[in-house]
């Protein structure tokens, strides 16, 4: 089960507001290979996609994408505001480990597998 705090909803209600006649949309979530670390997060806010898992909370939705649904389980969605980062983040038990910026982790069961070098080539 993935969560979503009540200030990652209230943010991307406000978020959704400010989009004039999007209220499809949501903030649509995905991994693919990449980032420092391995995985890294896709995070947009968009309307679903076909075959994506919808979670709603007080009104905020959040579209999974289908293949990236082993990745995010248990994971919990919240917001977080800071003096020189704000925005959506994630915690994430299938993390053995995460990147400083917090957008890449390396998945657990695949540690060593992962060289960001081959990304360069």
């Amino acid at each position: 089960m993935i969560t979503i705090t009540d200030s990652a909803a209230k943010e991307l209600k406000n978020i959704i507001k400010k989009q004039n006649n999007q209220q499809n949309n949501g903030l649509r979530l995905s991994v693919s290979k990449g980032g420092c670390a391995g995985m890294q997060y896709i995070m947009q806010v968009e309307p679903a996609q076909e075959n994506d898992q919808i979670i709603e909370h007080n009104g905020a939705k959040v579209f999974l994408s289908a293949d990236s649904l082993d990745y995010l389980k248990g994971c919990e969605i919240y917001y977080e505001f800071g003096l020189t980062d704000s925005g959506f983040k994630i915690r994430n038990p299938n993390a053995a480990r995460s990147c400083g910026c917090g957008t890449s982790f390396e998945a657990v069961g695949e540690e060593g597998s992962y060289d960001p070098a081959e990304d360069c080539k």
